[in-house]
């Protein structure tokens, strides 16, 4: 992400306080981000949220797009870790078990994040544009090169390892981008306790079944 976009007036917070305010404001700014877009969103509204002057908030980020990329930052960091971690040499159901419970674990609990990321992106990407086409290109390429090696030791079936994870992302966050016409289709079911726990062994059995080897013929 863009150096300067990253540069606050204050710089890093020197103290415990400085460091609770900043997250303050961020955890205002999300909701008010995710449900009004960058364009729509203010710092008034913003600094009213958080319970702060106009002033107060503007010492910790000097304008509103300092707030809006560090969340963007934040909210990627945390997605794309339990991606970072999935290993060539691992057991590749375990692997990718693994992180697709993990993303809609994240989906479950921070769906703001995700409308934010998905404003982000259906808004052409302005701020983020030089990450997705540098470093998150070279994780996708080396986690693809993971999933291509283990197709080529036979441990999975022969599916195209971008698409994959293209389809992981998709069916994640479809959970939390498209939550009113989930829950306008299940009704209380998708507000029933277990929810999550159902979605997660129902994504994971079709994917992973999509992904097993077919069975050696007899």
């Amino acid at each position: 992400m863009d150096q300067e976009v990253r540069k606050t007036r204050s710089g890093k917070p020197k103290t415990r306080i400085q460091a609770a305010n900043r997250e303050t404001i961020l955890a205002a700014a999300l909701p008010i981000f995710a449900a009004y877009g960058y364009r729509g969103s203010t710092i008034d509204q913003i600094a009213k949220s958080a319970g702060m002057s106009k002033p107060n908030l503007l010492y910790y980020f000097g304008r509103k797009e300092e707030i809006y990329a560090a969340l963007l930052e934040r909210t990627l960091t945390e997605w794309l870790a339990p991606l970072r971690v999935l290993e060539r040499d691992g057991d590749p159901e375990t692997e990718l078990r693994f992180y697709i419970a993990a993303k809609l674990r994240m989906t479950f609990e921070q769906p703001e994040a995700s409308r934010l990321f998905a404003n982000e992106i259906l808004s052409g990407a302005p701020v983020i544009r030089p990450y997705l086409e540098t470093e998150l290109r070279a994780l996708v390429e080396a986690k693809a090169s993971v999933i291509a090696q283990w197709i080529a030791d036979g441990r999975i079936a022969p599916v195209d390892p971008v698409h994959l994870i293209f389809t992981i992302w998709a069916t994640t966050q479809h959970y939390a981008d498209f939550a009113v016409q989930i829950e306008a289709v299940l009704g209380d079911r998708a507000r029933a306790p277990g929810f999550l726990e159902e979605t997660t062994e129902a994504i994971l059995a079709i994917i992973l079944g999509g992904a097993r080897p077919a069975p050696s013929p007899r």
